[in-house]
């Protein structure tokens, strides 16, 4: 038996579905650009109860402010491109009888039209539950103004260069001010499928398929994909790092570049044939050799200290294939 999961943002669909949505509104990509480098802070420094990708129940109160609405959010999953190569791997994977899986910190609004067009269950598929309507309700005309003086704030300050302020700032709003304020509850009613809940969505489905880790190939992308990479990789699976930044390729088994997903069925008929030895002699033998321009740049990650000469090919791929959701952790 043969099984995959893969990420949704970066493997199947190019863009960014949060990022899109706060750009709905003025000035929200950019506010939208120093909440996603403040998930990344309050990742990197493993604060308590704080997973990877929580940026998307950081955003909820912006969203509801500037009356988002679902629909809004579905229609983004049904016109979103997807990342090219994507749709033939996938056939090509169902023809050989592989089981398909998705773990998505997406909305599910978002998720489940674009996986469906895939061809992905929806059974298979595991994403943030978003009742946004629902939250809504909770934002009374007392964070108005909170949330307008918030946003004049943030568009002040810079990813990186601000990195101090942006903490400071973010977190006097998120776990002092709000909480004061009658909705301050709203941030816990969404639970972002990302860091640890990642792991525990694919425990569920290992055990669903009666399969240990050390049976699944899993690929992703990012900070929100770390934990999912370490742990299969550890358990003896294939991690794999697509056009992925630092944080995934530090916990990946291997890596592949390419502006075509497809790009991936050498390593997944290489694994069908004798799993991760063989894996291991194809994608050595491929690096060796060098990509060609844009596509099949593989490397061999595991046991490997400096990431640095995959890392800056996978920051040149990644910008080709996500254009703008590439500069966001």
């Amino acid at each position: 038996m043969n099984l995959i999961c893969f990420d949704l943002e970066g493997p199947l669909a190019p863009q960014d579905n949060a990022y899109e949505l706060m750009k709905l509104f003025p000035r929200g990509g950019k506010i939208f650009e120093v909440i996603s480098r403040y998930d990344d802070l309050l990742t990197l420094e493993s604060r308590p109860d704080y997973e990877p990708g929580d940026t998307l129940a950081l955003i909820t109160p912006f969203l509801a402010y500037h009356g988002i609405e679902e629909e809004q959010i579905a229609a983004m999953g049904q016109k979103a491109g997807l990342t090219p190569g994507a749709t033939e791997l996938i056939f090509k994977l169902k023809s050989r009888g592989w089981y398909i899986f998705c773990i998505s910190t997406s909305y599910e609004q978002y998720a489940f039209p674009i996986t469906q067009r895939l061809g992905i269950p929806s059974e298979n598929v595991a994403c943030t539950s978003f009742p946004l309507a629902q939250i809504r309700q909770l934002l009374g005309q007392d964070e108005f103004a909170l949330l307008e003086q918030t946003e004049h704030e943030i568009v002040n300050l810079n990813p990186f260069i601000d990195d101090t302020k942006i903490r400071e700032y973010l977190d006097f709003f998120y776990w002092q001010k709000l909480p004061q304020t009658s909705s301050g509850g709203i941030i816990g009613q969404v639970k972002p499928v990302g860091g640890r809940r990642k792991v525990q969505a694919l425990e569920n489905f290992s055990t669903k398929m009666g399969n240990p880790l050390s049976r699944w190939t899993v690929v992703g992308d990012s900070i929100t994909d770390s934990k999912m990479l370490q742990t299969v990789n550890k358990a003896g699976g294939l991690a794999i790092a697509f056009n992925a930044n630092e944080y995934a390729l530090k916990y990946a088994t291997m890596s592949v570049a390419s502006v075509s997903l497809d790009d991936l069925w050498i390593v997944l008929e290489a694994w069908e044939k004798g799993g991760r030895r063989v894996v291991e002699g194809v994608v050595k033998e491929r690096g060796k050799a060098g990509g060609t321009k844009d596509r099949e740049w593989f490397h061999w990650l595991d046991g490997t200290k400096d990431i640095t000469p995959a890392l800056e090919i996978h920051k040149r791929v990644r910008r080709l294939v996500r254009e703008e959701a590439a500069k966001l952790g």
